[in-house]
């Protein structure tokens, strides 16, 4: 009797919801494919990437994902660059596969669902919508 191809592994994922001032964390994984609004962090420079480093240590991911905004017509901006920049420095200091998601509308989608922290609930509804394109 042949058995079937084998399960692709359990993954641990963090995602990111880029802001100048701030950057929301959410985790999860494709156990259960769907993810969890964790921490909104402050967005100063090496304090941030600390932060994250503890992150990284802890829920142990095997990516990361980053939300980059663009305009409605899919147009990029200055702070599309921004976080496909801080997505660049992701993969740099922590030497993960990051993958990035479209975020438009994900601030609005927190706002509606009444999020009390906007910035995590927003990385879990791009990670979200990660985990639905690997299904």
């Amino acid at each position: 009797m042949s058995q079937g191809p084998a399960a692709a592994p359990p993954l641990q994922f963090l995602a990111f919801d880029f802001g100048t001032r701030r950057v929301g964390v959410a985790t999860g994984n494709t156990v259960l494919g769907q993810a969890s609004a964790l921490t909104t962090i402050a967005a100063e420079g090496d304090a941030r990437f600390e932060r994250i480093g503890r992150l990284v240590a802890e829920w142990q991911p095997q990516a990361l994902v980053v939300g980059v905004p663009y305009h409605p017509d899919g147009a990029a901006h200055d702070n599309t660059r921004r976080a496909q920049r801080f997505a660049r420095q992701l993969h740099g200091r922590f030497r993960l596969p990051v993958h990035e998601v479209d975020e438009r509308y994900t601030t609005t989608e927190a706002l509606a669902d009444g999020a009390a922290d906007v910035d995590a609930a927003s990385a879990a509804i791009i990670l979200d919508q990660y985990l639905k394109s690997l299904r």
